[in-house]
């Protein structure tokens, strides 16, 4: 394993590199559970919902399950990237993307439970 920085790139405190690792996981664990979640919806729980409501919030969440699982590597090594250029690191959307989802997923389950 060659310890040489690329030109233009500088190295980065292995603590950096580790805590972005950590968020990757996060992200990685968070689309298990969204994943868990689908299932538990589609296949498990006897719940008594209309069946198109069982579709449409089991299936959001394995949609954002997916689009978690994508944006983790992706966003990894983006922000890898950017710390040996030591630029600043960018915004992330797929925050309010999942609280946005999450959300509507939670007001389903409420009229769910309530119609």
């Amino acid at each position: 394993m060659s310890t040489e920085v690329p030109e233009g790139e500088q190295a980065v405190d292995y603590r950096f590199t580790l805590a972005n690792e950590r968020t990757f996981l996060a992200w990685i664990r968070t689309a298990l559970a969204l994943l868990a979640g689908a299932v538990a919806v589609l296949h498990l729980l006897p719940l008594a919902w209309d069946e198109t409501l069982r579709t449409v919030v089991g299936l959001l969440l394995a949609v954002l399950a997916g689009i978690v699982t994508v944006y983790a590597p992706l966003r990894w090594y983006r922000v890898q990237k950017v710390m040996r250029r030591g630029g600043s690191l960018p915004m992330s959307v797929l925050p309010l993307i999942t609280t946005f989802a999450v959300g509507m997923v939670c007001l389903a389950v409420l009229l769910g439970n309530l119609l």
